[in-house]
C-alpha cells in the first residue's frame, strides 16, 4: 500500500500522523440489477468528498489499498467460504452469482464484489499494522463492503469479509508488533454478531457493541445481541452487549454508556490498540437506524477513547446509508483523530429512562468479571432522565422520546455547526405516525392472539404464560378501542417446525383464499393503522426499522383492490401477506398470514406442517373460551381439526 499525493506538501500536515485509506476501486461492488440498494457506492464517496471539501485529506496520509492475502482472511474465515468470495466475481459464476447470493442474508454480488472485500480486508489490515507500528498515531479507513455482520462461513447484512475480525487477528499474530489486548468498539446500530462471535472465547480482545436490539427482532434479529452473551470460558466476561429495546437513541444515551460501562471497563482492561467499528446508522437522518446521534455525538465518543492506546486508533466503517449524515459524522470524527480537540457543540439533554435500565442490567450481568461496575448507580444520576416532550410519537409513549427537545436544543444547533438537514433526520418518523394515528382498521386475529392478554403484549408489551420472549409493544400503547368477534370462509392450519416465540410446534396460519366450505373464528381489534404496523414488525421479527411503514394507505388501497399484498420488506417472515377480509362499521379488516407461494411449500412438504405446542394451543382454546364462541372441548376439537386436516 502506498502514500497517495494528497494535494499538500508534509509541511502542513497536522502533528498528529493520521491516515486514511480510500479506493475507487471499492465502488465496483454494487447492486447488479440497477436498482437503487442502501449499500452502494455513494456511501464512500461521499465521505471521501466531504473530507477533501474540507481540507482534511491535506493533513492525512492518503493511502490506496491493496487486497488482503488469503492466510489473513482464512484466520476468520473457513478456507470454503474464502474460495467462494475470492471467486464470485468470475465468468464461471456469471449465471449463478444472484442464485448464490438469494442463498444468504441481505447479500448481493456483482462482477467487482471479489475485488472490493478484499480491498476493504486489506485496507483495515493495513492502516492498523502502521498505527501498531507507531508509523501513524491513527487511522480511518472508508471501506465497502462492510464487515461486522459476516460470520465464519456466511456473508450477511451487506458484509462479506470481516474486515475488523481479520486485522485484529493480525495484530494478535504478528507477535513482533507488540499489541496483546485490543479493544474492539462497535458503534453500528446493528450488532456485530460476526465480530463477537470470532472472539468469544478470547481473553485477549473485548468486544464492546451498542445496538438496537428490541429482544431480538432488530437486525440480525437473534439472541446475540443481548446483554446475557458475556463470552464463554477465558473470553467469559470480555464480550459486552448494550441493547437498546427500541429506536430513538441520541447522544446523551451513547454517552451515558461510554461513561458507565465503556470507559471504565477501558481503563481496567488497558488495551494496548482500538479498532472501531465505525457504522454510522445511529445518526440522524440515516433510513435503517431510527436513531439520533449528531456528529458531536461520534467525536465525543472517539474522544474519550483518544485516552487509551495512547490514541492508537483505527476506524473501519461499517453502516450508515444517509450520505449526508455519514460524511458529517465521519468528519467530526476525522478531525478529533486529528487535533485531539473537543469539537463545537455541546448538550444538556439527559438520556431516557430506559437506557438508565439498560446500563443497569449490563453493569449487574459483567461486574463479577469487571470490579469497576460493582457499584450501583446513584438514584441522583439515574433520576436525570429525558422529560416529556411538546411533540411525541404517541399520546401514550410513556418515555415520549424528546422529539421537539431533541429539534430545539440539539440537533438544530448542531444541524448550523455540521450542516445535518433536520428536515431528514431520524426523528421525523413521527409524520408518518401522525397520520396513520388517525387511522382505524380492525386487526382480525386467528391465533393466539385471538386470547386478549397474548394480543396485548404486542401493545403494552411483555408476555403471557407459555412465551419464551416478550414482546416489545407497540409506540402507541392505547388499547383496542372496540373487539367483536365474525367468521369468515377460510382455512385454519398450522405449519412451521418451531417459532422464537413459543419454542417448538406449529403455529397458527389462515389460507389467504377463501372457501365457503371452511370457516375460521377470528377475533377483531379495532387499532390504528400506527399500531397496525407496529403489530406487523412483531409478528414478523424482523429487522425493518420503521422509519417508515410497513403498510402505508397506498397499501391499504391495494389491498382493498386485489384482496391481499405482499410485504416484500418482511418477505423472508412467516405473516408477510396482509389480507383484506371486508369491511365492517366502514372500518376496513385486514389480517396477515402466509402467502400463495408458501400455501405451496406447505403442500409440497418443503416448509413442514406441524400441529401446534400444548401452551400454544392452550392459548388460542383461551381465546375462544373467553371470547364466548366455543365451549372448552369444541375449542380443543376445533384446534384439533384444524392441525389434522390435510391442506
Amino acid at each position: 500500500m502506498e502514500a497517495v499525493d494528497s494535494g499538500s506538501d508534509g509541511a502542513s500536515w497536522s502533528q498528529r500522523r493520521v491516515g486514511i485509506v480510500y479506493d475507487e476501486r471499492m465502488c465496483g461492488h454494487q447492486n447488479p440489477d440497477g436498482e437503487y440498494h442502501h449499500e452502494n457506492p455513494n456511501r464512500i464517496r461521499a465521505i471521501w468528498n466531504k473530507l477533501q471539501a474540507a481540507g482534511i485529506t491535506q493533513r492525512c496520509e492518503v493511502l490506496n489499498a491493496n487486497k488482503a492475502e488469503d492466510k489473513y482472511i482464512l484466520s476468520v474465515h473457513g478456507k470454503s467460504y474464502v474460495d467462494l468470495i475470492r471467486n464470485i466475481s468470475s465468468k464461471q459464476f456469471n449465471s449463478r452469482r444472484n442464485r448464490i447470493a438469494s442463498k444468504f442474508n441481505s447479500i448481493y454480488l456483482n462482477e467487482g464484489s471479489s475485488e472490493a472485500a478484499y480491498l476493504a480486508a486489506g485496507s483495515v489490515i493495513e492502516v492498523a499494522k502502521r498505527v501498531a507500528k507507531g508509523e501513524l498515531d491513527s487511522a480511518f479507513a472508508i471501506v465497502r463492503p462492510p464487515g461486522h455482520h459476516a460470520e465464519h462461513d456466511k456473508a450477511m447484512g451487506f458484509c462479506l469479509y470481516n474486515n475488523v475480525a481479520i486485522a485484529t487477528k493480525f495484530l494478535l499474530n504478528k507477535k513482533e508488533l507488540g499489541i496483546n489486548r485490543i479493544l474492539i468498539v462497535d458503534w453500528d446500530v446493528h450488532h456485530g454478531n460476526g465480530t463477537q462471535k470470532t472472539f468469544w472465547k478470547d481473553p485477549h480482545v473485548l468486544f464492546f457493541s451498542v445496538h438496537r436490539h428490541e429482544f431480538g427482532s432488530f437486525y440480525p434479529a437473534s439472541d446475540d445481541g443481548d446483554y446475557t452473551m458475556i463470552g464463554e470460558g477465558p473470553g467469559a466476561g470480555y464480550n459486552i452487549n448494550v441493547p437498546w429495546g427500541n429506536g430513538r437513541r441520541g447522544d446523551a444515551d451513547y454517552l451515558a454508556v461510554w461513561d458507565h460501562i465503556l470507559i471504565p471497563v477501558a481503563k481496567q482492561f488497558k488495551p494496548d490498540m482500538i479498532l472501531i467499528s465505525a457504522g454510522f446508522d445511529a445518526a440522524v437522518g440515516d433510513p435503517l437506524g431510527g436513531c439520533c446521534v449528531t456528529p458531536y455525538g461520534y467525536a465525543m465518543m472517539l474522544k474519550k477513547l483518544m485516552d487509551f492506546a495512547r490514541g492508537k486508533i483505527v476506524l473501519a466503517l461499517e453502516g450508515g446509508y444517509n450520505p449526508a449524515s455519514i460524511s458529517n459524522s465521519a468528519l467530526a470524527c476525522m478531525e478529533v483523530l486529528l487535533d485531539d480537540k473537543i469539537v463545537a457543540g455541546s448538550t444538556e439533554a439527559y438520556p431516557f429512562e430506559s437506557t438508565w435500565r439498560v446500563i443497569q442490567v449490563v453493569c449487574q450481568e459483567l461486574k463479577a468479571f469487571w470490579s469497576v461496575l460493582a457499584d450501583e448507580l446513584p438514584t441522583k444520576l439515574t433520576s436525570q432522565k429525558a422529560p416529556i416532550a411538546q411533540i411525541l410519537f404517541s399520546s401514550s409513549d410513556s418515555e415520549a422520546e424528546v422529539v421537539e427537545e431533541v429539534l430545539q436544543d440539539f440537533i438544530r444547533p448542531l444541524s448550523k455547526t455540521f450542516g445535518v438537514d433536520e428536515d431528514h433526520h431520524e426523528c421525523a418518523s413521527v409524520s408518518w405516525r401522525s397520520v396513520l394515528s388517525k387511522i382505524d382498521i380492525w386487526y382480525a386475529t386467528f391465533g393466539s392472539n385471538m386470547w386478549k392478554p397474548r394480543f396485548l403484549c404486542y401493545i403494552e408489551g411483555g408476555q403471557v404464560d407459555g412465551m419464551q420472549k416478550p414482546c416489545s409493544g407497540s409506540m402507541d400503547k392505547s388499547l383496542p378501542k372496540e373487539i367483536l368477534w365474525k367468521t369468515f370462509p377460510h382455512r385454519l392450519f398450522f405449519g412451521m417446525e418451531s417459532t422464537r416465540t413459543w419454542g417448538l410446534g406449529g403455529v397458527a396460519l389462515l389460507h389467504p383464499k377463501s372457501k365457503n366450505e371452511d370457516i375460521v373464528h377470528m377475533c377483531l381489534y379495532k387499532i390504528t393503522l400506527e399500531q397496525f404496523n407496529d403489530v406487523l414488525l412483531q409478528e414478523n421479527v424482523s429487522s425493518y426499522d420503521l422509519s417508515s411503514p410497513l403498510f402505508d394507505l397506498t397499501s391499504l388501497d391495494r389491498s382493498k383492490e386485489k384482496g391481499s399484498i405482499d410485504l416484500e420488506a418482511v418477505k423472508n417472515s412467516r405473516y408477510h401477506n396482509v389480507v383484506y377480509l371486508g369491511m365492517e362499521q366502514d372500518i376496513p379488516i385486514l389480517t396477515m398470514t402466509c402467502n400463495m407461494s408458501d400455501i405451496e411449500n406447505f403442500k409440497s412438504g418443503k416448509v413442514p406442517l406441524r400441529a401446534p405446542s400444548e401452551d400454544y394451543a392452550n392459548t388460542l382454546i383461551r381465546g375462544l373460551v373467553e371470547g364466548g364462541q366455543l365451549s372448552e372441548e369444541k375449542a380443543s376439537s376445533y384446534i384439533r381439526d384444524a392441525a389434522t386436516k390435510p391442506l
